[in-house]
């Protein structure tokens, strides 16, 4: 009885004032105010990483607030709604409430907050670097002790006019985001429009720029910087941000999108071999998108050039997808991959296949016709 009694008296309280502290932590979360009817005219801000990060926070027990350029209603880029997280947030009437009433950043006192999170897609690049309110906080949060700024994908555009003093705060700092080659197989829409190229400006004030290959995995922790290069690269920026301020992230289960990226990237770095794709696939499918696999070998032969490395490699990952996701158009660029490579026999294979089920029959018919009389 006395050891409940105990209990009750002191342990409890101290459970008490921990979880107080936890939800003491205030994080900032900006997005654009330049979308426009979904992104179709004026580029937004990407949901897709709004929900994940903003989810990792609510789930952290962090307290949250959304700020634009000019406050109210923001626009994002057109999305999936029908993905795990996005669903998720558009069930929560508290984070929609947030998204549809933002805070203008010139009526944010950075002194409520111990982190700001930059959320990225395209709109970033026009309004965020420009915002002086927005530098202020930022700036604000640079100079006080115990603070955290953060950005993912293109929001790192927000630091690439704030000077302290004399010099720009991301000096000799590492950072990543959204990199050029990304810019070059993704970005063909909006990219002639930016302002300046992320990578390019980034690197020009100073900072020291990180980078994996294009849209896999990766974050830049460095000072009071956490940086995400791109959109797969969310929930782990996310979940640094939490470390940041002292607390232990909540276990959780990964998404399919993520899940697929980190497989394509543990074989790229050798960490798995294909052998073991191959049985985890077949063994996992529905835990895995198995299109952004075949997707990615698509991206990596497009950017391979005259690497046959490179090109040897997104053809395996396709292949990887082939028994679970058949795309002809796929398929063809394999032939034809297979051709530059050399491998006439695996070209031919894969185009009779093609044409024995009647898809893109003329033109795997002309490539067969030309590796046949290129082979007399």
């Amino acid at each position: 009885m006395r050891k409940i009694f105990y209990y009750v008296l002191f342990l409890f309280p101290l459970l008490l004032n921990s979880q107080a502290k936890n939800n003491d932590k205030k994080v900032l979360m900006v997005v654009s105010s330049y979308g426009k009817d979904l992104g179709a005219t004026r580029p937004g801000y990407e949901f897709d990483e709004f929900s994940q990060a903003y989810l990792i926070f609510k789930n952290n027990g962090l307290t949250i607030d959304i700020a634009s350029p000019k406050g109210g209603n923001v626009e994002a880029d057109k999305f999936n709604r029908e993905k795990e997280y996005n669903k998720a947030v558009l069930e929560d009437t508290k984070a929609l409430s947030l998204l549809n009433n933002t805070k203008a950043t010139a009526n944010i006192n950075a002194e409520n907050y111990n982190a700001i999170y930059i959320v990225g897609g395209k709109g970033a690049m026009f309004d965020l670097p420009y915002d002086p309110s927005l530098q202020d906080i930022i700036l604000n949060l640079y100079n006080r002790k115990e603070t955290v700024i953060s950005s993912v994908c293109h929001g790192p555009a927000s630091f690439v006019n704030i000077k302290n003093k004399d010099e720009f705060i991301i000096k000799d700092v590492e950072i990543t985001g959204f990199c050029n080659i990304e810019e070059e197989l993704f970005g063909k829409k909006w990219v002639q429009e930016f302002p300046f190229s992320l990578e390019s400006k980034l690197k020009s004030r100073g900072a020291i720029f990180k980078q994996t290959d294009f849209m896999l995995s990766k974050i830049a922790v460095s000072g009071k910087f956490i940086t995400g290069q791109n959109p797969f690269s969310t929930t782990r920026s996310a979940e640094a941000v939490v470390k940041s301020l002292g607390l232990t992230p909540v276990k959780r289960t990964l998404y399919k999108d993520e899940k697929s990226v980190y497989l394509i990237q543990d074989l790229l770095n050798k960490k798995k071999s294909f052998v073991w794709a191959e049985k985890e696939l077949l063994n996992n499918k529905s835990s895995y998108d198995i299109q952004i696999i075949a997707v990615y070998g698509y991206y990596k032969i497009l950017a391979a050039k005259n690497n046959r490395e490179e090109l040897a490699t997104g053809i395996e990952l396709v292949e990887l997808t082939t028994p679970h996701f058949f795309n002809e158009h796929l398929q063809f660029l394999i032939a034809k991959t297979y051709n530059t490579l050399g491998k006439k026999e695996k070209a031919i294979e894969v185009l009779n296949e093609l044409i024995s089920k009647n898809l893109i029959k003329e033109e795997a018919q002309k490539l067969l016709q030309n590796i046949n009389n290129s082979s007399n």
